[in-house]
């Protein structure tokens, strides 16, 4: 009987703040949607300022509420980013695997984080848009079936849509111990896998004040955007609100 109770006893459950940083277009809001919502928006308009969301992840052991700031990519509004990620205990830099610049980018964000944001924050470095990789690679491998004679080119052309290897990315990602993946938000591919791997990496120490952690940062986020936005710049909260919040998309 205890035991029977015991199972049946709810999980602790802990919020997570987590900001996205990363380039415009390289997908941010997209994996955001795809992990919210399961879902993909081909033309997606770029975030204007920040969009909230929030997702609960479950774990074996207990419930993480993620606490999503998805901030916006163009340059006008890199200087809101610390309103953004301050207090956070996670970080998603995201990057474009077909846009070499986007990961020189990254770089600069996870520079900033390591600098100003909360000691022992959590950063996986994302890459973004395997799925061009993938249709790249399929369309060559058809071009080489049909034309044997020329192997050696299709072979060449192989990934050409591929801009930044993997072993690069991740020889990066292991020098500056953040977690690594690769994902398509287009397909869903290791998107639920970021943020699982993030939910258990958040030491244990952090998730006990992860309550208290949340609402001051939270907090600061709201008067940055009462001082500096209007309501249509989190443009997608009325998504978020509507949305599935209490399933897991882990």
């Amino acid at each position: 009987m205890a035991d029977s109770a015991q199972a049946s006893a709810p999980k602790p459950s802990s919020s997570v703040k987590l900001v996205l940083l990363g380039e415009a277009a390289v997908g941010k809001s997209s994996l955001v949607l795809r992990f919210v919502n399961n879902d993909f928006q081909p033309n997606k308009e770029p975030t204007i300022g920040a969009a909230f969301l929030t997702q609960k992840c479950q774990l074996p052991s207990r419930t993480i509420k993620f606490e999503i700031w998805d901030t916006a990519g163009q340059e006008r509004f890199a200087s809101l980013a610390p309103m953004y990620y301050r207090n956070a205990q996670s970080a998603l830099v995201v990057y474009d695997i077909t846009k070499a610049s986007s990961l020189v980018k990254a770089k600069h964000w996870v520079a900033e984080l390591q600098r100003q944001a909360s000691p022992g924050i959590v950063i996986a470095l994302v890459g973004n848009k395997l799925d061009l990789c993938e249709d790249d690679a399929s369309a060559d491998s058809t071009a080489e079936e049909s034309e044997s004679g020329d192997q050696g080119d299709a072979a060449a052309e192989d990934g050409a849509a591929r801009k930044v290897s993997m072993k690069e990315a991740k020889a990066y990602a292991d020098e500056e111990n953040l977690l690594f993946f690769e994902t398509s938000a287009k397909t869903g591919h290791n998107v639920s896998e970021v943020f699982t791997a993030i939910a258990n990496a958040i030491p244990e120490t952090s998730l006990k004040g992860a309550r208290g952690g949340a609402t001051s940062g939270s907090g600061g986020t709201q008067a940055a955007i009462s001082a500096g936005q209007d309501s249509s710049r989190v443009n997608l909260n009325a998504r978020a609100e509507g949305g599935p919040k209490e399933g897991c998309a882990c």
